[in-house]
């Protein structure tokens, strides 16, 4: 029953079947909202969170064997060896075969998690030659986003307030964002993220991209977006009391529609503003209402 159970849960949540039959994921853009009863990360969205996403599910098959294992053996044990069957316990203490077993075994379970996690770390960690550069600066409580190569285009995103969301956003409430990163798709994309004030962390998870943003650092890493689509994240460092109030969207288009916006954000936003828009604001208002007393932490 046990192992039967630990297969079942691998197996389920491997297949995830609620995200691989969903409209939301099947259909030619993506949208990447979380959701009910989702057993697993989001669907992938590049060539280093597929890779990611397929080394995940094989340590989780290889956490949950190994917890069945000692389940397996904790009732067996129990059973075996109780004072009924065993009244007079055995002198035994060692066991040659028994001990070899359980170090040779870590051993290989190690070696392979170690095979197949290091070509990932390298090409995750190592950025190529790449078409574009976003650059993302932490604040208290929301992003900036400038695109260096393309004018030096700078906005700031913070995160809608409840009284501000449209009747078809209602089940966006602490995901939207008033303005969302735009970013083409088949493009490798250079992203170097700092913090403007206090640590935060940049992530999307679909993209397998996350790291922290450290004031008077950059930190660079790298994606390149397979699909077209609305793709989520968060700050995922504790910078204060706001922290959970500053989301991530990133919109995937095609290169062809990533250029039109670039030309009508140029307009919309000109240059770089010190402060958050108006609507950032609110939002970061409504943030303090919902969140209790005290400084930043």
């Amino acid at each position: 029953m046990i192992g039967a159970a630990a297969i079942a849960f691998v197996w389920l949540s491997a297949l995830d079947p609620v995200q691989h039959r969903s409209p939301s994921r099947t259909a030619t853009e993506l949208t990447g909202t979380p959701l009910d009863w989702q057993l697993n990360f989001p669907l992938p969205a590049s060539p280093m969170q597929r890779d990611l996403y397929d080394f995940h599910n094989f340590l989780l098959a290889v956490d949950v064997g190994i917890c069945a294992v000692v389940a397996v053996l904790i009732v067996f044990i129990a059973w075996r060896f109780r004072r009924a069957r065993n009244p007079a316990p055995q002198a035994t203490t060692h066991n040659t075969a028994l001990e070899i077993a359980w170090t040779i075994g870590p051993v290989l379970i190690l070696t392979a998690i170690a095979v197949w996690s290091f070509p990932i770390l390298a090409y995750v960690n190592v950025t190529p030659r790449t078409e574009l550069t976003l650059k993302v600066t932490g604040r208290q409580w929301y992003w900036d986003y400038a695109y260096p190569d393309n004018g030096n285009l700078q906005f700031s995103s913070t995160m809608v307030a409840d009284n501000e969301l449209k009747p078809e956003q209602r089940d966006m409430r602490l995901l939207a964002v008033d303005n969302e990163v735009v970013l083409p798709v088949n493009t490798d994309i250079r992203i170097e993220i700092t913090g403007g004030d206090v640590v935060h962390s940049w992530s999307v998870p679909s993209f397998g991209v996350k790291r922290d943003a450290i004031p008077g650092r950059i930190n660079d890493t790298w994606t390149r977006i397979e699909r077209e689509g609305v793709y989520h994240g968060q700050c995922y460092e504790l910078c204060g009391r706001n922290h959970a109030f500053m989301p991530i969207v990133v919109r995937a288009v095609s290169k062809a529609r990533f250029q039109a916006w670039l030309a009508e954000a140029k307009q919309q936003f000109g240059q770089k503003r010190d402060a958050p828009p108006e609507s950032g604001r609110i939002a970061q208002a409504s943030a303090d209402n919902s969140t209790s007393g005290g400084g930043p932490q």
